[in-house]
Parts: C-alpha cells; sequence; structure tokens
C-alpha cells in the first residue's frame, strides 16, 4: 500500500514511517519541510493522490486552546477534503486517553474537536488513542522546576515509549479501519510525582521531587482516567528499562 504519514518528520512519523516501509510498504512523509501544510491545503491533494491510507499524526505548535482547535479542526478537515479527491481509504489519527473526560483542560478539548471532525468527514476511520510518552516526562519535569526542586502532582499517569505509539499506528494504517478508537498504553501504572523520582534517581542532576497538588497541566486529574480503563492495549516496554537504553 501507499501510505501517506501527515508529520511524517516528527517524533512519532519518523518511526511510523520506519514500522511501514519495514513492513513492504511504500510510506511516505508529508510535512511542511516536504511542502505540505494542512492548514492551508498546499501540496495536499498532490502528496495524497495515489494514497490508499493517511495518517495524521500532526500536533499543534501551541497548547493553547484557541490555536490548537484551529489546527485541529483545520488540518483535519483539509484533509478529508483532499481524501475524498484522490480516493484515500483510511484515515488513521493519533489522539490521547482520556480527552473526552477532561473538560477542564483545553489542549484536550481541542483533541475532541479534531475527532470529531474527523468522524464528521466521510472518510472511514481509525483513532489511536495513546497514554503520555516517556519522552514527554523530561519536559514535564522541566516545566515544574523551581530552583532546584520539581513541583509535580501524583496524577496517575500509564505511560508509554514513542516507538510503542508509532506501532500501533502503523499497525491501524495496515488494516481495516475501526470507525472508532482504540487505546494504547504502558505496562505499568506511576504517579507523576514518583516517574520524577525514578527519573532523577536514573539521572541525578541535583534536583528533587516536590509533590504539588496544584502543578502543571495535570493537577489534580482523578486517578483512571490518564490510564485507560480494563481493556486498555498495553506495550511492553517499562520505564525504566527505557531509561536505560535512551
Amino acid at each position: 500500500m501507499r501510505i501517506v504519514v501527515i508529520g511524517g518528520t516528527g517524533l512519532i512519523g519518523t518511526q511510523v514511517v520506519r514500522f511501514l516501509r519495514d513492513g513492504g510498504h511504500e510510506a511516505v512523509a508529508a510535512s511542511p519541510t516536504t511542502g505540505v501544510d494542512t492548514l492551508t491545503g498546499k501540496g495536499l491533494a498532490e502528496a495524497l493522490r495515489g494514497a490508499d491510507v493517511v495518517v495524521d499524526v500532526t500536533n499543534s505548535p501551541s497548547f493553547e486552546e484557541d490555536v490548537a482547535r484551529d489546527f485541529f479542526v483545520r488540518s483535519t478537515r483539509n484533509q478529508v477534503t483532499a481524501e475524498k479527491e484522490t480516493g484515500v481509504r483510511h484515515h488513521v489519527a493519533l489522539s490521547i486517553i482520556g480527552i473526552d473526560r477532561l473538560p477542564g483542560i483545553g489542549y484536550y478539548r481541542a483533541k475532541v474537536a479534531q475527532e470529531e471532525a474527523l468522524r464528521e468527514g466521510g472518510v472511514p476511520y481509525s483513532i489511536v488513542r495513546a497514554a503520555q510518552f516517556f519522552e514527554f516526562v523530561g519536559p514535564v519535569m522541566d516545566m515544574g522546576t523551581e530552583g532546584t526542586e520539581v513541583h509535580l502532582p501524583s496524577t496517575q499517569l500509564r505511560p508509554i515509549a514513542s516507538a510503542d505509539v508509532a506501532r500501533a499506528v502503523a499497525d491501524a494504517a495496515q488494516g481495516d479501519p475501526l470507525r472508532g478508537y482504540r487505546e494504547i498504553a504502558g505496562p505499568e501504572i506511576h504517579r507523576l510525582d514518583r516517574l520524577g523520582e525514578i527519573t532523577l534517581t536514573a539521572r541525578p542532576d541535583g534536583r528533587s521531587v516536590v509533590t504539588d497538588e496544584d502543578a502543571g497541566l495535570f493537577a489534580r486529574v482523578p486517578d483512571g482516567i490518564l490510564t485507560g480503563d480494563g481493556t486498555v492495549e498495553t506495550a511492553a516496554t517499562r520505564y525504566e528499562e527505557w531509561l536505560k537504553r535512551s
């Protein structure tokens, strides 16, 4: 199959492209650096010509709700329009576990709007909702750093390696449209402050974790929302193992 990966030059996209090529498919990375702009539609129809499947792993340039909503909705609608014009049979989108259960987070509301635009678009689709990536733990810690203290809430997460997310997205692209979503997460539930402690034990840098329930984007998120329920698919890679080899 010919599969176009929108956002194919980013963290997830490059890995999706590699997995698809390893599977014998013609995987094409599309992004502004390759002349494809999903916000304006520039180069989109040309990139999708002859494609069987489109994978969207793009991300908004901002976590601010209005900017993120405009990006996700306009980008999705432009992709769907081009897909209809070029005969694409399947659209796969990457999303986030728990977004429809956290109306207080503006970025998550924007992702819900993206999913709604896809459902209403008329192209058969699959949505892969993933837990937070291992690779995001470090940046979240940096955002919560005050001097030598890292302020983090005790929010439950079930983080996952980006490679495992990319593999799940690639698998979805090679299958039939779900017309719904699947959830994927890591093998272990951790509290965010504990993830910070694990990180600093493996990579000490003079900072220490302070549990602060009001700190950051994930402050006061109820247990069980960002971890998926009993039906969530779990990948094998553990956070400590990933730290050792990253």
